[in-house]
C-alpha cells in the first residue's frame, strides 16, 4: 500500500447541509493517485487520533473530503478556514470496477460521499442514495452529472418515501453489481436483497480506528474465508469487502 502524510493547502471548508462539511484541499492526484473507496486520516489538532474520512473526489487537482460533525474531532475540523491540514492518504481497498459492467451505487447518509467519486470511475452508473429527511440530503446536483439517480428519505421530505433498498429492488435487474456505503444495517439489507437476486455485492464498512494502516488492531471486523471465520480489519483489508464474506 502506497500512502504518505502530507500538509494539504486548505481550499475551502463549508456546510453543505445541516452538520455536513465540504472539506477541499489541494492535492496532485498524479503523485499519489486515490482509488475509489479509499480514505483519508486527518489530523485534528489538539487531539491524539486522527479521524478516517472517505474520499469524496480527487479530480481536478483537489481532495475532497465530504464529513459530519458527530463529535470534538470534527467540531473542529468544521472550523478549520485556511492554512494546511495534515492528511495520511490514500488508505484502504477501494471498491473494485470492472469496465464494461452496469453498476448500481448506493449510499446511505453519510455513506453517500465516496459514491462520487466512484461514479467517476463507472460507465452509466445508477445512483442510488437515501436520507433521513431533506435537510440532510447532499451532494445530489454532483451524483447526477455522473448517471441516473434516484433519491429515497425515510420521511418523504425529499425524492420518494422509503428506503434505498425499495429502489434497488425495483431496479436490480438493471445492473450487474452492486457497490454500497452506510449504516451497517443498510449495508446488512442491501448485502440480502443482492444474494437473493444472485448479484455481487461490494460493501465498505465503517468501523472505529486508531492508526488507520493495521498496526493497532481497534477497527476489527469478523468476516467468512474458506468456510472459517477470522478477523480481518477495515483499514487495511478493507474498508472494502465483499459483502458475501462479511458477517454482520
Amino acid at each position: 500500500m502506497k500512502y504518505d502524510v502530507r500538509q494539504l493547502p486548505l481550499l475551502s471548508n463549508t456546510e453543505i447541509a445541516q452538520g455536513i462539511f465540504d472539506m477541499r484541499l489541494a492535492y496532485a492526484q498524479e503523485d499519489l493517485p486515490v482509488a475509489c473507496g479509499q480514505f483519508a486520516h486527518v489530523y485534528v489538532p489538539g487531539k491524539t487520533l486522527r479521524r478516517p474520512i472517505s474520499v469524496c473526489d480527487a479530480s481536478g487537482g483537489e481532495l475532497r473530503l465530504v464529513y459530519q460533525v458527530k463529535g470534538e474531532g470534527t467540531k473542529i475540523m468544521s472550523q478549520m478556514q485556511s492554512g494546511t491540514v495534515d492528511v495520511l492518504a490514500p488508505l484502504g481497498n477501494g471498491f473494485h470496477i470492472e469496465p464494461g459492467k452496469r453498476y448500481a451505487l448506493i449510499g446511505g447518509g453519510i455513506g453517500v460521499p465516496p459514491m462520487l467519486y466512484t461514479a467517476k470511475q463507472c460507465d452509466d452508473p445508477l445512483i442510488i442514495t437515501g436520507f433521513r429527511n431533506a435537510s440532510l440530503v447532499i451532494l445530489q446536483e454532483d451524483l447526477a452529472a455522473q448517471g441516473e439517480t434516484l433519491l429515497c428519505t425515510d420521511d418523504g421530505t425529499a425524492g420518494v418515501k422509503g428506503f434505498v433498498t425499495d429502489l434497488l429492488r425495483a431496479h436490480i435487474a438493471e445492473v450487474d453489481e452492486v457497490c454500497a456505503c452506510g449504516p451497517t444495517p443498510m449495508l446488512k439489507a442491501v448485502a440480502a436483497v443482492c444474494k437473493e437476486h444472485g448479484k455481487p455485492c461490494q460493501v465498505s464498512l465503517e468501523e472505529r480506528m486508531g492508526c488507520g494502516v493495521g498496526a493497532c488492531l481497534v477497527c476489527a471486523v469478523k468476516v467468512r474465508k474458506n468456510g472459517e471465520e477470522i478477523m480481518q480489519h477495515v483499514c487495511k483489508n478493507g474498508p472494502v469487502f465483499n459483502a458475501e464474506e462479511v458477517v454482520f
